[in-house]
């Protein structure tokens, strides 16, 4: 029997949830089954990633970029459907906004017969203004009509997409935006970092994993660690990413008089996570949107802690007042008076972090992958 070749096309390989989701699927996809290959930008932190990954075809397209530019897309559309009219795949998978975009309309026009989108949050949120969001809807639900099947990663992100009128209703799978759990729950020794990141090794360790992207909201953190920090002399806060609101967390930083508590890590590779997680204490995540990120999961198989706000899938990882604590999004106060629950008693961050470990496996990338194989797997018998 012919394997069936199946394109999966993402924006940029930058250090993100739906980056590493994609990669770990294309790591355990069966290749008896399926000859496979990806397309995505030739930058990122995870490309070294991607390189290693065995029995797949790689495609880097310069012009697939995560901002709006007339020329490059059109030159980035253009590059896929001549991509997928030489290929002939049986299947395209996107992932992303942009590549969602461009790629399910490329692969409908050179006459892909099957094509899947995985939604890891959308494009459009609230905090845009009315008419850029009703833009991106609208684009949203002309491109639906052209794919044969929609991913989403959490509950909420399909009842957005349902009440948007993105899709119908029960018109999608559930496939989690989910981590590899063994490599999170695995033995190392704690707090073996410190002391390499310039923090005493008595200090209580507060930390942030996440690009510096205005999804993410990074100066609500520094601004939680402020608050926080003005009580209590013996908490450090760390921030585990990078990305273009660097500069503006640092002067936040420096206009709050807190530079000697918050350590900026930069970019950590995939293999060094496990590690961090090891070293924090609680872990506090301030996006205004999200589909449901890896490190809700990442820090339950830790056994740690979790502030975070309450938007889209944050609250089916996080039992709020059980597993850890959600607010509204800029709610500094009460972000930073959670956490200053947390510091003050360490039973019970023992106590929510063993909740969060007991349901992780929930969250595990077996799942969404068997759960996605069955999807194509009905779709291909069908050709």
């Amino acid at each position: 029997m012919a394997k069936a070749k199946i394109i999966h096309v993402i924006t940029k390989l930058e250090l993100g949830g739906a980056q590493k989701v994609t990669l770990m699927t294309l790591e355990r996809l069966p290749r008896d089954r399926y000859d496979l290959a990806l397309v995505t930008g030739p930058e990122g932190l995870l490309v070294d990633w991607a390189n290693r990954i065995p029995d797949l075809s790689r495609v880097w397209l310069a012009s697939l970029i995560r901002e709006v530019r007339p020329v490059d897309d059109a030159k980035a559309f253009l590059s896929l459907w001549r991509l997928f009219r030489r290929e002939r795949p049986d299947l395209v998978h996107t992932h992303s906004s942009k590549a969602g975009i461009l790629g399910r309309w490329a692969a409908k026009l050179a006459g892909v017969p099957f094509i899947f989108h995985t939604a890891h949050g959308f494009g459009f949120n609230d905090f845009q203004r009315p008419m850029v969001r009703a833009i991106y809807v609208w684009i949203e639900k002309i491109t639906t009509k052209v794919t044969t099947k929609l991913v989403v990663v959490s509950y909420a992100n399909a009842e957005k997409g349902e009440k948007s009128g993105v899709f119908r209703r029960g018109d999608w799978i559930l496939c989690r935006d989910a981590i590899s759990v063994d490599q999170f729950i695995q033995p190392g020794p704690r707090r073996n970092r410190l002391r390499d990141w310039g923090i005493p090794e008595d200090r209580i360790v507060v930390g942030m994993i996440a690009c510096l992207k205005p999804q993410k909201s990074p100066a609500d953190f520094v601004d939680v660690a402020a608050r926080v920090a003005r009580e209590r002399s013996d908490v450090h806060f760390v921030m585990a990413g990078d990305g273009e609101l660097r500069p503006a967390v640092e002067e936040r930083i420096r206009e709050l008089g807190i530079a000697d508590r918050v350590t900026l890590l930069g970019w950590k590779n995939e293999d060094e996570m496990p590690e961090v997680y090891r070293n924090l204490d609680i872990v506090v995540l301030t996006s205004l949107w999200e589909g449901l990120p890896c490190v809700f999961s990442e820090a339950m198989a830790a056994e740690l802690p979790i502030v975070a706000t309450n938007v889209d899938g944050a609250r089916e990882a996080i039992v709020d007042g059980e597993s850890g604590f959600l607010h509204q999004p800029h709610d500094i106060e009460g972000m930073a008076r959670s956490v200053l629950k947390l510091i003050a008693d360490p039973a019970l961050r023992k106590e929510m972090g063993r909740r969060g470990k007991s349901r992780v496996m929930e969250f595990d990338i077996s799942t969404s992958v068997a759960n996605l194989e069955a999807a194509y797997r009905e779709c291909l018998r069908q050709a």
